[in-house]
Parts: structure tokens; C-alpha cells; sequence
């Protein structure tokens, strides 16, 4: 797999667009990302950087841009000895957790992705740390991957009551995410 990738989504059912990166750098992964879109006409902008080890579990997120005119500032760190921890206060009920899942990016997703590496036909559920939009609060989330080819996944969450076929290239970064994200270009070197 290349070490840099680049994509841009437009979002399906509200307006807006998105730019993301991953890159390798020494034994870290950095996905960086700036999401446009707008939220019940409010005008929203994010900005964030998710730090990832090699084994492609979260080291930490930082989240910065506004809603409207409201500025957003949320960085979120997963602590090996204190558990996740979001602008410095401690939350509870993530105790498992080993992702985060910013809900108004689709770039997540390829965490659990790449970590989990499954095999066509395989399956397999794990616990996100999920950032909520526009309501910005973390909160557990289960989820299930299904590889059902070799770029395609089930992905289901809230006990089965949301479920969307993502189909991903080969880095494992999701191309379409149906009714919310569509790839209008990428680039990986």
C-alpha cells in the first residue's frame, strides 16, 4: 500500500464537501481532513488531525472550526492508563474503545478498515469512540465490518438499525459511503 493518500468526497444529502489525507511518518499515521457542509442552514466548517499508531488504533484527535459562528475547539486523547479523555475531562463509558469515529467524515472508517484486516466473508464488531455532529459529545458507538469483497463492506451500527454497503479503494479508505459521502477524486503517491 502507498504511505500518502489524498481524497475529496461531496456529501449526498446535505451540501458540502470534503478533503482529506492520510500519511505515514515514521511509526505514526496522521489523517488530516477539512469538511464543508451545511447543517440545518447553518454553515459548518472542521478541521481535524487523528493521530494513529502502527498497530492503527487512535492516539489522539484534534478538531478545530465552527459552526456558524460558533468556534469549535475539541481534542480528544486515548490514554493507555486513564481511558479517553476529551478536553482534558475524562469520558465515561468508552472503556474498549480503540477508534474514533468522527461522525461528519467518512475518513474514519478506514481505521477499523485497516486494523482489522479482514478477509472476504469475514466479520468482525469493535467499539468506536463516536464524536456526535452537530452535537459534538463522545459516545460509545458498536459497529460491525462485513468484508463482502475485496472492496466492499457491510457496515452496520446501532444494534443493525443503520446499515450501508461502503466500498473502499485499495488503501482501505471508504469511495462511497451511499446517501452521505461519494468520492469525486483522489491521489495516492
Amino acid at each position: 500500500m502507498d504511505d500518502a493518500h489524498a481524497i475529496a468526497w461531496r456529501r449526498e444529502d446535505l451540501p458540502g464537501f470534503e478533503y482529506a489525507k492520510l500519511v505515514s511518518v515514521d511509526s505514526e499515521y496522521y489523517l488530516t481532513g477539512t469538511v464543508v457542509v451545511v447543517q440545518s442552514d447553518v454553515p459548518c466548517e472542521l478541521r481535524y488531525r487523528v493521530v494513529i499508531d502502527e498497530q492503527w488504533r487512535t492516539v489522539s484527535a484534534d478538531i478545530r472550526g465552527s459552526l456558524g459562528l460558533r468556534p469549535v475547539s475539541i481534542q480528544v486523547a486515548n490514554d493507555a492508563q486513564l481511558g479517553w479523555v476529551m478536553n482534558g475531562g475524562l469520558c465515561a463509558g468508552l472503556d474498549g474503545c480503540i477508534d474514533i469515529d468522527l461522525s461528519f467524515t467518512p475518513a474514519t472508517n478506514t481505521l477499523p478498515i485497516r486494523r482489522l484486516g479482514l478477509q472476504v466473508g469475514e466479520r468482525a464488531t469493535v467499539s468506536a469512540a463516536w464524536l456526535r455532529f452537530p452535537e459534538m459529545s463522545l459516545e460509545r458507538l458498536d459497529q460491525t465490518y462485513t468484508r463482502t469483497a475485496q472492496s466492499a463492506y457491510r457496515y452496520e451500527s446501532g444494534g443493525g438499525t443503520f446499515v450501508r454497503a461502503l466500498t473502499v479503494n485499495a488503501a482501505g479508505i471508504v469511495h462511497e459511503y451511499p446517501g452521505l459521502w461519494t468520492c469525486v477524486a483522489e491521489r495516492a503517491d
